[in-house]
């Protein structure tokens, strides 16, 4: 055997070796792909279906907004009724 045909062996060897590794990480690259999308698809259903969960952010500040007008009304009331009976009483007493 000569050193030509030892240089030419190692050499298909070498490229062999390279295609092997190569047709793995093409694999590999394959099978993150598909299951980067199918994380995707589920962290979409993820978002809609937590979406009513931020909404009730919103809905906490109506309610504090409603509250708080409730609050006015009411003391819009009790100051009504203390005028009224402030004004009752002074009546009946004269």
């Amino acid at each position: 055997m000569t050193y030509w045909t030892l240089g030419f062996l190692v050499g298909i060897i070498v490229v062999l070796v390279v295609a092997i590794l190569l047709l793995g990480i093409l694999y590999q690259a394959r099978r993150i792909r598909r299951l980067a999308l199918a994380a995707s698809e589920i962290v979409g259903e993820i978002d809609v279906n937590t979406r009513s969960i931020w909404a009730l952010r919103d809905t906490n500040a109506v309610a504090g907004q409603l509250l708080d007008g409730a609050r006015a009304i009411e003391g819009n009331c009790a100051a009504i009724v203390d005028a009224v009976g402030h004004t009752h009483r002074g009546t009946d007493v004269a």
